[in-house]
């Protein structure tokens, strides 16, 4: 009786929430609706829709963004961790003004692809060789298939409540094989942190291993040191190409997770940041493996892309390694994020955070999960939060994620520490 009391009036207070936003939107609502005539939904990325219809934002600065109705926001979205250098950084602005005055679409090899790559390759212990791509989701599908080109196998190791792409889903909830429209292969699908229950599953017929050092859409929850460990053995024992996705991680350290944990993958893919806020997506590792793709051999493996070099993403990503987000600027914004994750986590036992750094989820859970398998799922409090956490001037992830930008201040940190203690207390006879 006390459950169905406690969900009655959470649907009652979110029904209200709801109302509030509707009243409140009405140009982010005529957009949506607008829209719907030519996208299916009015949607052509599905993360960002939300009920009762997604807000549409005109503008950004620094770490701020204004909604087509003129409400103003601290973006704790971040792009989903793409976002790292906020929207206005006179130093990308420069880059990208420089590379348009160049002229764009050349067709032709650039001068600052290889400053880009090299400095990839200097950040990040795996990469011999890297090549770029123009998102996480391709940069993951072409490691896959260098990886079982180079090994002559055909299965594929993921795990539970991974993500990789838009077409290598695998299941918050770590019970499936995610969307119908995933990419074709032979997968094995392991328990994510769990080191006995993959270990049972690996054998010489797995070409490659796909692994998050933190499962991003998954909760943001972080692999344990002894479980990639122990992946990195098994790999080497067995032969397969053990891939780490470092698309969200990479910003861990200047180095990524990888260099933090002191764990060395035979390949990483990289998105996100990297290309300075522009599409941008990577793949590389060891030597004798990118060799494959080296175009003066006679049994070379084509790899095509039209945008893959082109002059913004190289202008923008050389001006962002080069000029901000430096060893020093990686490592103060990871205290950062452990700051204010410590900070949220301990506001009320009904409401966990987990993460790494300056990527963190909330769970409505007293146990903070360590596996796709303990996460709780409460859509309703999720929907909940969002909604009020917009009402007070927060933007994040309708899933409860946070991804901090450097323009995120101490003021910035504490004003939504702030909000969510607020919240805490507001719905305090909802949280269980």
């Amino acid at each position: 009786m006390a459950d169905t009391l406690t969900n009655a009036t959470i649907h009652a207070a979110l029904a209200e929430a709801r109302e509030r936003y509707i009243a409140a939107n009405s140009a982010s609502l005529a957009a949506h609706v607008e829209a719907t005539a030519v996208m299916p939904g009015g949607n052509t990325r599905t993360v960002l829709f939300h009920a009762p219809f997604p807000l549409t934002m005109a503008r950004g600065a620094g770490c701020r963004l204004w909604d087509a109705d003129g409400h103003e926001y601290v973006d704790l979205l971040g792009e989903y961790s793409a976002g790292l250098y906020g929207h206005s950084n006179p130093v990308i602005r420069a880059a990208l003004d420089g590379a348009l005055d160049g002229g764009w679409n050349l067709g032709g090899h650039g001068v600052m692809e290889a400053r880009l790559a090299r400095l990839v390759c200097d950040r990040f212990p795996s990469l011999d060789l890297v090549r770029f791509t123009n998102s996480g989701t391709e940069a993951n599908l072409m490691a896959i298939a260098t990886a079982l080109a180079v090994t002559g196998r055909r299965r594929v190791m993921v795990f539970g409540g991974g993500y990789h792409g838009g077409i290598l889903y695998f299941g918050a909830s770590g019970a499936g094989f995610g969307i119908p429209i995933n990419a074709p292969h032979d997968w094995v699908l392991a328990p994510y942190n769990d080191a006995a229950g993959t270990a049972a599953l690996l054998d010489e017929s797995i070409g490659a291993i796909l692994v998050e050092p933190m499962q991003g859409s998954g909760g943001c929850i972080p692999a344990d040191a002894a479980f990639l460990a122990m992946l990195r053995a098994e790999a080497s024992r067995i032969g397969a190409v053990l891939i780490f996705d470092e698309v969200m991680t990479s910003r861990m350290s200047a180095g990524g997770e990888q260099a933090r944990l002191g764990i060395t993958p035979d390949m990483t893919t990289l998105g996100k940041y990297i290309g300075g806020g522009m599409s941008f997506g990577a793949f590389g590792g060891r030597r004798d493996i990118m060799e494959r793709y080296d175009p003066r051999l006679p049994d070379a493996i084509p790899h095509a892309g039209t945008f893959n070099n082109n002059v913004l993403t190289m202008a923008a990503g050389v001006a962002g390694l080069t000029h901000i987000f430096t060893a020093e600027a990686a490592d103060a914004l990871f205290a950062r994020g452990e700051a204010l994750r410590v900070a949220l986590d301990g506001i009320t036992p009904a409401m966990r955070w987990t993460g790494v750094g300056s990527l963190m989820c909330v769970h409505f859970q007293h146990d903070a999960p360590h596996a796709p398998a303990g996460l709780r799922d409460r859509p309703d409090l999720r929907e909940l939060f969002f909604l009020d956490m917009l009402q007070g001037g927060f933007y994040l992830a309708k899933r409860g994620m946070v991804a901090l930008s450097l323009e995120i201040g101490d003021a910035e940190g504490v004003a939504f520490v702030d909000a969510v203690r607020e919240f805490a207390q507001v719905r305090r006879g909802l949280l269980q």
